[in-house]
C-alpha cells in the first residue's frame, strides 16, 4: 500500500558525495622528505640534490586501474556475539528510523481508521433493521421419510404504504404457512408474519408483521449505484446472523441468469463481491450512506459458497414490486405487444443499416397492442424508452415490467436508416396475456 512518502534506501546514505575543500599546508623540511620518500618508492635524492633539478627520468605509464568498488561498512559485532558479525545489518532501521517510520504509519492509519469509523457507524445502525427467517416448509422431494425441510434466509424490515414489512426472497418462504415463519429479530426477539405476499417473476416476498421496537431501514430513493461504488452486504450466512461483508459493485444489468426452475422472468441484477452465502438470500444490499439499494438473490459458484460474484435485485425493481403487493395484493406490470428478437446479430444489424447490433430488434407485432397502436412496426429497432438507452431485448423487458401501466413513454425506433419518436400509452400485461 503505497501511503503517499517516498524512502531513500538506508544504503544511500553512505554513497552522498560529500565536497571537500582545498587549503594550503606549510611543511618542514623533514615533511617534505617524508612526503619525497612515499611518492618515489623508496628512493630520494640527497639534500644537495634538492638544489638542482635532476635529470628526468622516463617511467612507463602505469596500468589503467578498475574503479574502486563502493564499499558498505560492516559494524563492529556485538558483545556476546563471539565476533561474528551480520553482514546484512546497515540494512536495517535505526531505532531511530523506526520511531519515525512509526510516527508516519500512525498518521496515515488515523485517515483509514476514520473510514472504518463510517463502516461501525453503518453496522450499528443497520443491525436492528436485518431478520433472520427460519422456514419449515413441505419437501419437494421427501428423503429418509422426512416430509418437511428447513429453509433459512434474511429479510430486511421497511415502512410501505403505512406498514411495517419484511422484505425478502420468494424462495426463502415460498411454500411455508405463516405459523411455519420464524422472523428473529437483531435482539434475538422472535415474531410470526401475520401476511405474505410474493412475486415469482421477481422472486421477492414481503411479510407483514406487527410488534414494538421495529427498525425500519432507509430504502435508497431510486438506481443511482454505479459500478465501482462501496456496498456492505448483510444477512445470515450459513446461520450466522447478522454477517456484515464489504465489497463493491462490479457491475449492473446482469439479466440472463438461470435461477432455480426459471420462474424468475424479470431481471436486472446488481453484481457485487461483496461476499454472500447461502442464508444471505433476501438481506439488503447498503450504500455508504446506509441505504438499502438491492435485495441479496443469488450466487454464481462452483462450490457452494461465494467466490467474488453475487447478485441483488435493485431497490427500484423491489419496490416497485413491494408497493403493489402491499397496496393490492398484486403485481401489474406493462406490456408492449412486441414479438423481440433473441438473436440479433451483427448480420442482421447491417441489413437494417445499423453499424452494430444494439437495441430491441422488433420481429413481430401483436395486433391490437399498443406497440401496434403507436405505430411499432416488424423490423423496427427501439433504441430507447423515455430517454434511456436500450441494450438488448432482456433490457427492454426488464425496464418495461417495472413501467406502470398508467403512463405514456416516448420510444425511439430505428427504422430505414432514420431515428424517429413514437408515443405510446402503457396497458397493463393482464389484459392482454395470462400469465
Amino acid at each position: 500500500m503505497n501511503f503517499g512518502h517516498s524512502f531513500l534506501a538506508l544504503s544511500e546514505r553512505f554513497m552522498m558525495p560529500v565536497e571537500r575543500s582545498v587549503t594550503s599546508i606549510s611543511l618542514s623540511k623533514r615533511a617534505v622528505l617524508a612526503l619525497m620518500l612515499a611518492i618515489s618508492g623508496g628512493r630520494i635524492a640527497g639534500a644537495d640534490d634538492l638544489s638542482a633539478p635532476a635529470a628526468p627520468s622516463v617511467q612507463p605509464a602505469p596500468a589503467a586501474q578498475p574503479p574502486l568498488a563502493r564499499l558498505t561498512p560492516i559494524e563492529r559485532p556485538a558483545s556476546g556475539s563471539g565476533g561474528r558479525v551480520d553482514p546484512m545489518r546497515s540494512g536495517r532501521l535505526s531505532n531511530a528510523e523506526r520511531e519515525k517510520l512509526y510516527d508516519q504509519v500512525t498518521r496515515d492509519a488515523e485517515a483509514l481508521e476514520r473510514q472504518g469509523a463510517q463502516l461501525r457507524r453503518l453496522t450499528q445502525l443497520l443491525r436492528p433493521t436485518v431478520v433472520h427467517i427460519d422456514a419449515k416448509k413441505p419437501a419437494l422431494r421427501p428423503k429418509n421419510g422426512k416430509a418437511s425441510e428447513d429453509e433459512a434466509g434474511s429479510g430486511v424490515i421497511a415502512l410501505v404504504a403505512g406498514r411495517t414489512v419484511v422484505i425478502t426472497n420468494r424462495h426463502v418462504v415460498n411454500r411455508a404457512e405463516l405459523d411455519n415463519i420464524t422472523i428473529r429479530l437483531d435482539g434475538g426477539r422472535e415474531i410470526r408474519p401475520v401476511r405474505l405476499w410474493s412475486d415469482p417473476s421477481t422472486d421477492i416476498a414481503v411479510m407483514e408483521i406487527e410488534g414494538d421496537d421495529l427498525e425500519a431501514a432507509r430504502l435508497a430513493s431510486g438506481d443511482t449505484l454505479q459500478i465501482g461504488d462501496t456496498v456492505l452486504a448483510i444477512g445470515s450466512p450459513f446461520g450466522l446472523s447478522h454477517s456484515v461483508t464489504l465489497g463493491i459493485v462490479s457491475a449492473k444489468g446482469r439479466r440472463d441468469l438461470e435461477l432455480g426452475e426459471g420462474s424468475v422472468k424479470f431481471q436486472d441484477f446488481i453484481q457485487t463481491d461483496a461476499a454472500i452465502n447461502p442464508g444471505n438470500s433476501g438481506g439488503p444490499l447498503v450504500n455508504l450512506r446506509g441505504e438499502v439499494v438491492g435485495l441479496n438473490t443469488a450466487i454464481a459458484s462452483n462450490s457452494g459458497g461465494s467466490e467474488g460474484i453475487g447478485f441483488a435485485i435493485p431497490i427500484s425493481m423491489v419496490m416497485f414490486v413491494t408497493r403493489q403487493l402491499v397496496e393490492t395484493g398484486t403485481v401489474s406490470r406493462a406490456y408492449l405487444g412486441v414479438t423481440l428478437d433473441r438473436v440479433f446479430t451483427q448480420k442482421s444489424a447491417n441489413r437494417l443499416g445499423m453499424l452494430r447490433a444494439v437495441g430491441a430488434h422488433v420481429s413481430g407485432v401483436t395486433k391490437g397492442s399498443p406497440a401496434d397502436v403507436a405505430g411499432i412496426q416488424t423490423d423496427d429497432v427501439i433504441l430507447e424508452v423515455d430517454g434511456e438507452a436500450i441494450e438488448d431485448d432482456d433490457h427492454l423487458v426488464s425496464l418495461v415490467s417495472v413501467t406502470p401501466t398508467d403512463r405514456t413513454v416516448t420510444l425511439t425506433v430505428f427504422r430505414n436508416g432514420e431515428r424517429i419518436f413514437l408515443r405510446m400509452p402503457v396497458a397493463s400485461r393482464e389484459q392482454f396475456e395470462v400469465e
